[in-house]
């Protein structure tokens, strides 16, 4: 097991140099370099020079790539080209309020799409299977954007159930029952956006399982129907779906952009968005190498569990 995680670990550094450079690259193809965001009618062309002299962007490119590697292997984003503050000191704040959303809205629709693939799997063509699978199909057709727009004018605007935009109301930072009122349209979004991806996967391995001689075995030895399946097929039906939680990794960062910056939520979702649309470059590259690396370590951390959770692996390391 150790030596299969050693190697797995290995074979990650790689890909992780690989997801920089890619990185790295991509931003310097773009046609607008740092110097263009802090562009102003009265700066020279003298001046324009000089920060680009100040900020290293007249070295070859890939001196540039090895100062910046450095710098991201000691942990250090450098500032944000706009404010001039730390980005990592902002990624600390921001992370946490990214968490806080999807972490609760995905272990939500997890478990959820446990229970209802269950069901569907085990209802192969019935009305249960159908009303399931339809619910599924409308969710994966329909953009997150919509539905939260849908909510923000139902719940937000006209019946005024929550707060339409931000984490707390001003002056009540500290009140637990304010930020449930932010936090549920958000949650409920997200929690509709990740359960028909989940509950199809759930709903595919249950009727592969019930194809499988270890029910024929059951069932003519007269175990009952909801023995079979929560008892036997939900086991081997969980074991790909733990995987699913490693590969979720990745939107823990990065999982709410859209919903966050619908809802002004202050997580890095929105800050990403903001970045963009000022052309502030360290964040932007900051943030991609931050959920590229997080995809590289879900995948590690899903061929880790798939490792421990299925015995057939096991043996063969």
């Amino acid at each position: 097991m150790l030596k299969y995680i050693v190697k797995r670990i290995l074979q990650a550094v790689p890909l992780l140099i690989l997801v920089t450079m890619i990185c790295f690259t991509l931003i310097n193809l773009a046609p607008y370099d740092a110097v263009d965001a802090l562009r102003t009618d009265s700066m020279t062309e003298e001046e324009l020079e000089a920060k680009r002299e100040e900020y290293g962007l007249n070295d070859p490119i890939p001196v540039q790539y090895v100062k910046w590697l450095g710098k991201i292997v000691q942990g250090e984003f450098g500032n944000s080209l706009l404010s001039h503050t730390s980005i990592k000191y902002d990624l600390k704040i921001r992370i946490p309020g990214t968490i806080k959303l999807v972490l609760p809205s995905y272990l939500t629709a997890y478990f959820l799409a446990i229970v209802l693939g269950l069901i569907a799997g085990s209802n192969k063509g019935r009305w249960p299977d159908k009303i399931i699978d339809g619910f599924c199909s409308i969710g994966i057709a329909t953009p997150t954007f919509w539905i939260a727009m849908i909510m923000m004018y139902f719940l937000g605007y006209k019946f005024k159930i929550f707060p339409l935009m931000g984490m707390h109301t001003i002056g009540l930072e500290n009140s637990m029952i304010d930020y449930l009122q932010h936090f549920a349209m958000p949650y409920m979004v997200l929690t509709i956006g990740f359960l028909p991806d989940l509950t199809r996967y759930v709903r595919g391995s249950t009727i592969s399982q019930l194809k499988e001689d270890y029910v024929i075995v059951q069932q003519s030895f007269g175990a009952k129907k909801s023995e079979i399946l929560f008892k036997h097929v939900s086991k081997n039906v969980l074991i790909p779906l733990i995987t699913k939680l490693g590969m979720a990794l990745p939107m823990l960062v990065t999982g709410a952009v859209i919903t966050e910056t619908i809802f002004s939520w202050p997580g890095i979702g929105s800050y990403f968005v903001k970045a963009i649309s000022a052309m502030d470059y360290p964040i932007i590259m900051a943030v991609l190498v931050l959920s590229g690396t997080l995809v590289i370590l879900g995948n590690l951390l899903s061929d880790v569990l798939y490792c421990i959770t299925d015995p057939r692996i096991k043996s063969m390391q």
